[in-house]
C-alpha cells in the first residue's frame, strides 16, 4: 500500500469530453491505495476462502498467477474489500473517483500518470502484443531495457497500471454531469444512479482512453 497525502488537485480537463468537464480543484484526505492491479493470486485465496463464483475470464491467457484479475463485477470488488478488511482487521474498500484521478496524475495536472506522452514502451494498450492481453502487474517499472518497455509507469505516488492493462473500479455512482455540482472535499459520487465509475482504461483501447483524467462507467454487475 502506497500513502496519498492530503490536499488539493486539479480534477478534470477542459480538452476533453464533456463528462470531464469543468476543470475544478478538489481537495482529498489522505488515503492508502494498492501499489498494484489486484492479482489472480490475490484474488484465488479470497475466492477459495469464501466460496464466491469465480470471475469470468476468457481464456488461459488471462490466468497468471500475477496477471490482474479480469471478468470482476464491481459487487465481486465490493465482496472482496469486505473479506481483506475481516481478515486482516483494517478498513479496504474501493476509491472514489476523485481519489483514483489524484492518485493518477498528482497535483501537477499530467495527461498520464508518468507524464504526457505515451507510447508503448509505457503501457499496455492496444496493439502492444500480438495478442492483447493483460501484462503481469508492475511489468513496467522501468526495469526491462532488452523489451520494448523501457519506461516506468508509475504515478506521482508510485501507483503501477493506472493507465491501460485492466479497468478498475471506482466507489462511486457513475453521473456524466456530477462534475458541476459535485463538493469540492471528498466528493463520494452522486447518492445514485445505474453505472459505477470505471478508470484507467484497459488493454484494448486507444492511447485516448488512457488519459488520467478520461470517465468511464458500467453495469455493477458487468464483469470488466
Amino acid at each position: 500500500m502506497i500513502c496519498i497525502p492530503e490536499g488539493w488537485f486539479v480534477m478534470g480537463s477542459s480538452s476533453g469530453q464533456d463528462c470531464e468537464r469543468p476543470v475544478h480543484r478538489v481537495w482529498t484526505g489522505a488515503f492508502l491505495l494498492a501499489a498494484t492491479q489486484v492479482t489472480n493470486a490475490g484474488f484465488e485465496r479470497f475466492l477459495n476462502a469464501t466460496l464466491a463464483p469465480p470471475p469470468f475470464r476468457q481464456d488461459s491467457n488471462f490466468s497468471h498467477p500475477q496477471q490482474p484479475v479480469v471478468g470482476v463485477s464491481w459487487f465481486q470488488a465490493l465482496k472482496y474489500c469486505e473479506w481483506l478488511s475481516a481478515q486482516t482487521g483494517r478498513a479496504y474498500r474501493l476509491p472514489t473517483e476523485a481519489e483514483w484521478e489524484k492518485a493518477a496524475r498528482g497535483t501537477d495536472q499530467r495527461k498520464y500518470p508518468w507524464g504526457n506522452a505515451i507510447d508503448h514502451s509505457y503501457a499496455n494498450y492496444v496493439g502492444a502484443s500480438s495478442f492483447d492481453t493483460g501484462s503481469l502487474v508492475g511489468f513496467y517499472d522501468g526495469s526491462r531495457r532488452g523489451e520494448l518497455q523501457t519506461h516506468s509507469n508509475a504515478s506521482p505516488y508510485g501507483a503501477f497500471d493506472m493507465a491501460g492493462n485492466v479497468m478498475e473500479w471506482c466507489q462511486d455512482w457513475y453521473s456524466r454531469t456530477y462534475y458541476p455540482v459535485s463538493p469540492r472535499k471528498n466528493p463520494q459520487g452522486p447518492d445514485k444512479g445505474a453505472y459505477r465509475v470505471l478508470r484507467g482504461g484497459t488493454f484494448f483501447v486507444d492511447a485516448l482512453d488512457l488519459r488520467s483524467y478520461a470517465r468511464s462507467a458500467a453495469w455493477p454487475r458487468s464483469p470488466t
